[in-house]
């Protein structure tokens, strides 16, 4: 039998796997909580600490050393952190840097860079952070994230998302909304605004189709009403099946499981797929007739990464059915 990664797997823009939820925190107690809740291991989530909103005024340094003691003494085999670092304009942005590269570039899942301005910046930036982790010894590329929350760089998403160490592109709903001088109402930044407004919707869609085209993951921003769940269940839904966003970020660990539920395969989906391609392989790839439909390799390469996805998400596949589509 011919393996599925052999037939199926493409290297022209192959979508870095990432977890469904980034959940943010800034604050050592929240942090400290959500490193606990990922040491369990029910929940296959990214923690991203954050040094620009989680910063106190006037403590940005104290603050990042705090964090990164806090990264450096926490280690774990279900670990999976980054840091957000001031924009590139701020006058810490700078010193945030030399404090977390130094020392955490070798661990770090990713580092998110909010603000930036336009792509002659994002590729600026990604040069300056590369030249810092490598000479602090990282042998690869740290994954970037940048924050598309201006008209520029929204205007500019294609040339970021084309940039070689970018894996994530975040929408900034609410600074983004509020770039627009009050031409978007302030009830576009939650659900159903945010969803419906034209200029919003435009948006979303520029940044996740710039960021698909290029194998990078698209991710959604919060729901500020984070003691409603079900509002975030249902947020992470359009997200994910309106605007083809396969990530979100939760500002509350209650928000994880929601987010997660909606954007990760459901069990009837993996085992489709399970089915299908278990039964593709003993046709050596060529078309068959499965459900009453035709299928053939696009379709099959379709329902071959929704079965990666889904086990980088955390959720339950077949895995003896797994180890057949890898098996030569």
């Amino acid at each position: 039998m011919i393996s599925a990664e052999s037939v199926l797997h493409t290297t022209e823009n192959a979508l870095q796997l990432v977890p469904a939820c980034d959940h943010y925190a800034g604050k050592e107690k929240f942090i400290q909580k959500v490193f606990n809740l990922q040491d369990k291991g029910e929940l296959v989530f990214d923690i991203t600490c954050d040094l620009e909103d989680g910063a106190p005024a006037g403590k940005e340094k104290e603050h990042a050393k705090l964090l990164v003691d806090l990264i450096e003494s926490s280690p774990s085999e279900h670990r999976r952190v980054g840091v957000r670092v001031h924009d590139p304009e701020h006058p810490h942005f700078l010193s945030d840097l030399e404090i977390v590269l130094p020392v955490l570039a070798p661990v770090l899942s990713h580092l998110t860079v909010p603000k930036v301005s336009d792509g002659k910046k994002a590729h600026e930036v990604e040069a300056c952070i590369q030249k810092m982790v490598a000479d602090v010894g990282r042998k690869t590329p740290l994954p970037l994230h940048f924050l598309i929350e201006t008209h520029q760089a929204l205007h500019d998403v294609w040339r970021i998302a084309s940039l070689a160490s970018v894996r994530g592109l975040d929408f900034g709903l609410m600074d983004f909304i509020s770039s627009h001088s009050g031409a978007i109402p302030a009830e576009c930044m939650q659900s159903p605004g945010q969803f419906d407004h034209p200029l919003v919707r435009r948006a979303k869609i520029e940044i996740s189709a710039a960021a698909l085209a290029h194998g990078v993951t698209p991710s959604h921003s919060v729901t500020t009403d984070f003691s409603n769940t079900v509002q975030t269940h249902d947020d992470a839904v359009r997200a994910y099946r309106e605007f083809g966003y396969l990530r979100m970020w939760s500002i509350h660990p209650s928000q994880i499981e929601p987010i997660c539920r909606a954007m990760t395969p459901s069990f009837e989906e993996i085992s489709f797929a399970t089915e299908l391609l278990l039964q593709a392989q003993q046709a050596d790839w060529g078309p068959i007739r499965f459900g009453e439909r035709l299928h053939d390799r696009a379709s099959y390469r379709y329902y071959w990464e929704l079965l990666q996805r889904a086990r980088v998400c955390g959720a339950e596949v077949d895995e003896v059915g797994f180890k057949k589509l890898l098996s030569a």
